[in-house]
């Protein structure tokens, strides 16, 4: 651990109320949600950081990298970690990372795991220290997917690998200790979107659905403006110019953004789902669309357990470290993973 790293330590085990006077003086609340002191600070410490939108790509993978890295926690103990490679859709490997508990449940369905990024950022670091939360809490094995990044692989290359890492992972959960020909899908904001679209595209498809599916702050509408993303425009750690940049990376010019592979939050009938559990912040432009999604899946039937974490902001699974009701809210969501699993 770097000298940086430990000094930035004992700054985040200070008091919040000496936490928030460090960082502007008042707590950060919006819409009657206050940010929490530890995610506050870091949102100051970066106030005078140029716009990713400022950038070319290869600099914000690189910066991106770095600052997480920085942030990151180490991975549950109990858990087997993994490194290898899967066959991609298109003559590619995929880089993935399974994750294998000291104490797996043989009942518990592998879970593809999809990180965030906005399909042009993240890798499988990003999502290192919560894929190991999931398969410690939840006892199962957690395989999670390095996804080709935009712009040099645009739209649908990453959702390509995404199904192609599911239907990978029917055919190979057995040799994990997992049941055969069944698994689940989770991820968060663009991992999110990946893992409602996978559900989606299977029943389209007629082919095995998730036993689960995880939606943690997903981005599931490219079309619709939610009142969240004018509210929190300018929220760390997402603004709305941020995702708006991501997309101008990712998708192909002019391409209809009501594509179902794209926004699973335009598609009408969401009946026949798995089971979902959607987890949202409060501070972020995503958390309307999301509770919204969660509201719908439950209107046609869909068994959905939803929770707003009104003091947390978006890509708080990344902020486990140093943020205690990050933390809690992995552990919280890694249980109800568990709860369902129970369910199934």
């Amino acid at each position: 651990m770097s000298l940086q790293q430990k000094i930035a330590k004992l700054i985040f085990k200070l008091p919040g109320g000496l936490l928030v006077r460090m960082a502007g003086g008042k707590p950060l609340e919006i819409n009657g949600r206050v940010l929490e002191p530890q995610l506050q600070m870091v949102a100051w410490n970066g106030r005078k950081a140029p716009p990713l939108s400022s950038l070319p790509a290869d600099v914000v993978q690189a910066a991106t990298r770095e600052q997480l890295a920085m942030l990151a926690a180490a991975p549950e103990p109990g858990v087997i970690i993994e490194d290898s490679t899967i066959p991609g859709p298109d003559k590619n490997e995929i880089p993935v990372r399974i994750y294998l508990p000291d104490e797996q449940d043989p009942t518990h369905p592998m879970m593809v795991y999809y990180h965030m990024g906005g399909g042009v950022i993240g890798d499988l670091d990003t999502c290192n220290a919560f894929c190991s939360i999931i398969a410690a809490v939840a006892k199962c094995p957690v395989l999670s997917v390095d996804y080709r990044l935009a712009p040099p692989h645009k739209f649908p290359a990453g959702i390509n690998d995404a199904i192609a890492a599911y239907e990978w992972a029917l055919r190979n959960a057995g040799k994990y200790g997992a049941p055969d020909g069944v698994a689940a899908v989770g991820g968060d904001s663009m991992g999110g979107n990946f893992a409602a679209i996978v559900s989606q595209e299977m029943k389209r498809q007629d082919k095995p659905v998730p036993a689960l599916q995880l939606l943690v702050y997903p981005a599931v509408d490219l079309v619709e403006e939610f009142p969240s993303r004018k509210d929190f425009a300018n929220t760390f750690s997402l603004s709305t110019d941020t995702m708006n940049w991501f997309m101008d990376q990712y998708l192909p010019a002019g391409h209809d953004r009501s594509d179902p592979l794209l926004s699973p939050g335009q598609t009408g009938d969401l009946s026949g789902l798995p089971p979902a559990i959607v987890i949202t912040a409060g501070h972020d432009p995503l958390v309307d669309e999301g509770d919204d999604y969660a509201l719908r899946l439950s209107r046609e039937g869909v068994y959905v357990k939803h929770k707003r974490y009104d003091t947390l902001a978006h890509a708080f699974t990344a902020f486990t470290d140093f943020s205690p009701g990050s933390r809690r809210a992995c552990l919280q969501i890694a249980g109800m993973v568990r709860d369902m699993y129970g369910r199934l």
